[in-house]
C-alpha cells in the first residue's frame, strides 16, 4: 500500500470520528464542508538506521518526537 493511500485513509477515518465527536464546535469552524485536515502531507525516509539511532539523532536536535514503528502493510 502506498504512503499516499495510508495518509488518505488515516485522514478520512480521523475526520469522520472527529466530526462524530465534536459536530457542534466544528460546524462553526468549517461551515462550508465536513473537512478537518489540509490537502497535503509530508513523508520522508531515513535509510537503513535503527529506531534507536534515529531517536538519538532527533533528541540531539532539541525536539521531542514520538516515533511510531511502521511495519509493512
Amino acid at each position: 500500500m502506498s504512503i499516499s493511500k495510508i495518509v488518505n485513509l488515516m485522514k478520512s477515518d480521523t475526520t469522520y470520528h472527529i466530526w462524530e465527536r465534536y459536530p457542534n464546535y466544528l460546524i462553526k469552524q468549517f461551515w462550508k464542508e465536513r473537512t478537518f485536515w489540509t490537502d497535503g502531507y509530508f513523508a520522508c525516509s531515513v535509510g537503513n538506521v535503527s529506531e534507536e539511532m534515529l531517536r538519538k539523532y532527533i533528541e540531539k536536535q532539541g525536539y521531542k518526537v514520538v516515533i511510531a514503528s511502521v511495519k509493512s502493510i
